[in-house]
């Protein structure tokens, strides 16, 4: 064929999605050093994507076990927020259906701001119900924080406008009429749970963020409520917010002298 230009090249490169495209086969054949790094490029793409379609495959294991019982509305349940020293502990119930295809899903922590907010607006999209539950500093005071989070699973679960069949959740056991598996580290093994805890982690950052702009000094926007240094430091110039966990060491500590 006529040389293309690389530009041109490239162009036609993302209409490609087999290796066995007449097209690919062809340009394998091209000796320009930009030629061949299209190419190399092109593969790497296509490997990650084959990693992450198996990823996908493997993050739905347990949803294939109970939908093959008979389940058909699987709610994966997830928290984010529970050691945090500032702010509330968020938790999210989410129903994928069952053609859900988004590559990608993970444990919100193993994922970059950029692609949690991207997934998170992909699982709004797709998913068939999304439930939230949202327990604020104070009240995590008064029941503690164990308490608390179970409490903001419930609540996210009641907010479903679906009733789910079957609940799996992310290493804690709920007491509820509807069958249930805690799964220990279920982010990382069920694609329900790691898209719930995309959703409650993103909801979460995002009101840290809206904090930070009343209480600028504690740098919410970057520590989300942790304990980081510049926190700490924060605390001990400027003291608690009402948005801080008072039962939390070391805020409580602050609170006696």
């Amino acid at each position: 064929m006529n040389k293309l230009t690389i530009d041109d090249i490239q162009t036609k490169l993302k209409t490609v999605e087999d290796v066995k495209d007449p097209f690919f086969i062809e340009i394998q054949k091209d000796s320009r050093k930009g030629v061949q790094q299209l190419v190399k490029r092109w593969l790497q793409r296509k490997e990650a994507q084959e990693q992450a379609r198996l990823k996908l495959l493997e993050m739905s294991e347990y949803e294939r076990l109970y939908k093959s019982q008979g389940f058909t509305l699987i709610a994966g349940i997830d928290e984010v927020g529970r050691g945090p020293l500032a702010g509330p502990v968020v938790a999210a119930a989410v129903i994928l259906p069952d053609d859900f295809q988004i590559l990608g899903i993970d444990d919100s922590k193993k994922l970059t701001e950029t692609k949690r907010e991207e997934l998170y607006e992909l699982i709004r999209s797709t998913a068939l119900s999304i439930g939230v539950g949202i327990i604020e500093a104070k009240e995590i005071d008064t029941i503690n924080i164990y308490e608390a989070t179970k409490k903001a699973m419930y609540v996210a679960l009641n907010e479903l406008h679906i009733s789910p069949d079957f609940l799996l959740v992310d290493a804690m056991k709920l007491t509820t009429p509807i069958p249930s598996e805690a799964i220990i580290k279920g982010d990382s093994k069920s694609i329900s749970i790691a898209a719930a805890s995309i959703i409650a982690k993103v909801t979460r950052d995002r009101m840290m963020k809206e904090l930070a702009q009343s209480f600028p000094e504690y740098r919410f926007e970057q520590n989300m409520g942790y304990g980081t240094k510049e926190h700490i430091d924060a605390l001990q110039l400027y003291g608690a917010t009402p948005y801080h966990r008072r039962s939390f060491a070391p805020i409580k500590e602050l609170n006696k002298q």
